[in-house]
């Protein structure tokens, strides 16, 4: 499966668009967490257990994307893009996005 965040592939043409290629997962924070970044937040610096727990988040939603594709017979996903929304206090949904297409 090629995906792109480029409207287009280099050298390959699009046969037919499939539709919106969707992937999201919900991630609430933990308190083990939450104690870690409470001490960042007072000297300073990246909070590493955020920073891997977003990195997670993304490639879970990236890959039921991909599995969305999939099964709608997509060759590729373009114009990728990932948004995030606060669903509740600590909670925060990523979505992956994309257009599924058939290639020539």
């Amino acid at each position: 499966m090629i995906v792109s965040t480029t409207e287009n592939i280099p050298g390959r043409e699009i046969a037919e668009i499939l539709g919106i290629s969707r992937g999201s997962t919900v991630r609430a924070r933990n308190v083990g967490r939450d104690i870690f970044a409470g001490f960042k937040n007072l000297v300073g610096g990246e909070i590493d257990e955020y920073t891997k727990l977003q990195a997670q988040s993304r490639e879970e939603a990236l890959q039921r994307m991909l599995v969305d594709a999939e099964k709608m017979g997509a060759d590729a996903v373009l114009n990728v893009r990932f948004t995030t929304s606060t669903i509740v206090q600590g909670a925060s949904e990523i979505l992956a996005y994309g257009t599924a297409v058939k290639l020539k």
